[in-house]
């Protein structure tokens, strides 16, 4: 075993070719996310079933979401080498079948396929960068990491488009074969673990009740006011059904040997702060990078290729940040660096409120940029603060309860900002087509989305003022992860 210690962060240390691995994992998810949207039109030409296509998203998001808690639970059990590589094995299958896939049904199963690997791979990722590296040295991972996003917001969007235009879409989804059996090779020869083998007792049922319990829940969320009215008996059922199982999921619970998602996740401070400002982060995220481009095409006519470039400035301001993230929490503490970076984000959002009536691509894309740098200063260290406070053999499960909130924060923040964008496009004779509608609509989201912010300085206030000395204590407990050429 060894102690995740100062190694220098970077590709040519010890720890570099795992580095390249996690980042290469991570971008299969990164560039899935942005790829696909520009592909669609050239998708239903081929295999038809456009009403259909939203479903490619939700079955995505859906599986992704409910498999994310199981995923960091099995993690802490059987060592996160298993779970990563399964997780990249199921992306590579459902991209591979994507890629042959030969009607819009098939393709949506197969998309869910994907899911299913990305809730392996984010999640577990993020958790092996906590185990490897020390408390000094994980914001500026972070940096790394997330600014693969950075590059996918622009390398996505762009593959996808040449994919589209050359007539060949089913390249969008065969591009990833390279990518995860590389991530994978480097990850199976770089990445080894001593994790003691003993007994546990898998919580099926726990499992399987969590992730009914959860994708009804998100699924109503997710497609309330679209596919169906909010008051429909569909919807209703769908809640009403979804919320049964996850009291059911909650006595289970109580009553297992070693529940999929303990107690403590939640009963402790904390971790039970951090996760609900991981949870505004989600939705801050979704209101911009949903409703900016609809915003800038819809007001100015703008191209979708500037508008995509005015949303990356969000993902270029978040690496940046977080990458100096650790200067500040190891002087200051974890909340005082989380509330800066919460008060920056909201200074971004009321910009962008209060300039909404006057459409700007330069403005739009400033405001983004702050935006972006406020949650590289807040998503970083109450995610590293979570994962500090505790040892190996939880870190899996508060990682991914942590990311598995600012997906659920995602999916309620499309039902709200999509409920106040139709109030607005329903009451209007121009609809989404008229530029004064869909400013209008688009003021009243980033209005709810700067709400959405304010309610996260609550949380972020409400956090413990833990300094990086004493969260970090859990460090000194013996990390059974080494990378090749390690002394065990």
């Amino acid at each position: 075993m060894m102690t995740a210690r100062a190694q220098g962060v970077g590709f040519r240390s010890e720890r570099g070719p795992i580095l390249i691995a996690l980042m290469l994992s991570t971008g299969l998810v990164a560039i899935d996310s942005t790829i696909v949207a520009t592909a669609v039109p050239s998708i239903v030409r081929d295999v038809g079933g456009f009403s259909s296509f939203p479903w490619l998203f939700s079955a995505y998001l859906l599986a992704q979401a409910v498999s994310v808690p199981i995923y960091g639970k099995l993690s802490d059990m059987t060592g996160r080498k298993p779970i990563i590589l399964t997780g990249i094995g199921l992306f590579l299958l459902g991209s591979v079948l994507c890629g042959v896939a030969w009607s819009m049904p098939s393709l949506i199963a197969f998309r869910a396929l994907q899911g299913l690997g990305a809730g392996a791979v984010l999640p577990v990722a993020v958790t092996i960068a906590g185990d490897i590296y020390t408390l000094q040295e994980r914001a500026k991972v972070q940096g790394y990491l997330a600014s693969v996003w950075a590059v996918s917001s622009v390398v996505g969007p762009s593959l996808g488009g040449i994919f589209s235009a050359l007539g060949i879409w089913r390249g969008i989804f065969l591009v990833n074969v390279p990518l995860c059996l590389l991530a994978g090779w480097m990850l199976v020869r770089t990445l080894h673990e001593d994790v003691e083998r003993a007994k546990h007792k898998v919580d099926y049922a726990g499992a399987v009740l969590l992730a009914g319990s959860l994708g009804l829940l998100i699924l109503g969320a997710l497609q309330g006011g679209q596919a169906w009215a909010w008051n429909s008996p569909i919807s209703i059922a769908v809640f009403t059904v979804g919320a049964v199982l996850l009291v059911a999921f909650l006595l289970v619970e109580r009553r297992a040997a070693e529940p999929i998602l303990p107690a403590w996740v939640v009963s402790r401070r904390l971790l039970a702060t951090t996760t609900l400002v991981s949870f505004g982060v989600g939705a801050v995220m979704i209101g911009l990078t949903s409703y900016v481009p609809t915003y800038l095409e819809g007001a100015l006519s703008s191209s979708p290729l500037v508008a995509g470039l005015a949303l990356a400035a969000l993902t270029l301001g978040w690496p940046l940040s977080a990458s100096q993230a650790g200067k500040f929490y190891l002087r200051i503490g974890f909340k005082s660096t989380a509330l800066i970076g919460i008060a920056i984000s909201v200074a971004g959002l009321l910009i962008l409120a209060l300039t909404a009536s006057s459409p700007n691509v330069a403005l739009i894309a400033i405001s983004c940029f702050i935006v972006g740098l406020g949650l590289g200063l807040l998503a970083t260290p109450t995610l590293i603060s979570a994962q500090s406070s505790v040892p190996w053999h939880e870190r899996g499960v508060v990682t991914s309860t942590n990311m598995f909130a600012r997906s659920i924060g995602s999916a309620l923040g499309v039902a709200v900002f999509g409920a106040v964008a139709n109030a607005i496009y329903g009451g209007s004779s121009g609809g989404n087509t008229d530029p004064a509608t869909v400013i209008s609509a688009s003021g009243a989201v980033f209005l709810a989305a700067l709400v959405a912010g304010l309610i996260t300085v609550a949380a972020v206030l409400a956090m413990p003022a833990v300094k990086a000395d004493d969260a970090g204590k859990a460090e000194e407990q013996p990390v059974p992860t080494s990378v090749e050429g390690s002394q065990n």
